[in-house]
């Protein structure tokens, strides 16, 4: 069996591990916030190396499988995501400012539709609901206003806001595991390996 002590340092040592690379992305995301255009830069070329590799590991996957019936379907797609990595990687302000526009549009569309919905269901979460589609037509406005500038900001802002919630998030999750392994560390251990004190010799002849 194995000692509960080692395990617990072994598991202690990958929260602190899942909390570093939380520090990490937060690190980031901070700084992406101050340089939201680098941001926009560096998210547009992430996801178009992500499309072009994708689609050559898609590639190699239907050349294995080929006399399938799915070959030629996997060729295809793989061979649309190859196409539209080298076009986001060759012209990655063209392409912030086209997914800037899309997100733009999602942004009125779902405010109007949580608007008329609040107005028409009337729930018990109408004001909730309300606001955020209030919330979400504003910012669709807002960043429709001053498009194609806004290409430059958004995306960055969004990326980086990304990191940062999910860096918090590993961070909460490194340092309760920590303290959870430590208290059930404490409680596996043998009576003499807790830290308590020892009774002395008076205290055992009562």
């Amino acid at each position: 069996m194995a000692d509960p002590r080692v395990e617990g340092r072994k598991l202690s040592r990958s929260f602190g591990g899942l909390a570093l690379l939380g520090g990490l992305l937060v690190v980031a995301g901070l700084v992406g916030l101050v340089y939201t255009g680098v941001a926009t830069l560096t998210s547009m070329l992430l996801f178009g190396w992500l499309l072009l590799v994708g689609g050559l590991v898609g590639l190699l996957h239907a050349v294995q499988s080929r006399g399938t019936n799915y070959f030629w379907l996997a060729v295809v797609v793989a061979a649309l995501n190859i196409a539209a990595g080298v076009v986001v990687i060759r012209h990655p302000h063209g392409t912030a400012e086209a997914l800037t526009m899309f997100a733009a549009l999602l942004f009125l569309t779902g405010g109007v539709f949580r608007l008329v919905g609040s107005v028409v269901v009337r729930g018990p979460q109408f004001g909730w609901t309300l606001l955020q589609g209030a919330f979400g037509l504003l910012l669709g406005v807002l960043v429709l206003v001053d498009w194609p500038h806004s290409s430059l900001y958004v995306l960055g802002c969004f990326f980086s806001l990304a990191l940062l919630f999910d860096g918090l998030g590993l961070i909460a999750i490194g340092v309760g595991g920590r303290r959870i392994v430590g208290l059930m560390s404490d409680r596996l251990a043998p009576e003499g390996d807790r830290g308590e004190p020892r009774p002395t010799s008076e205290e055992e002849q009562k």
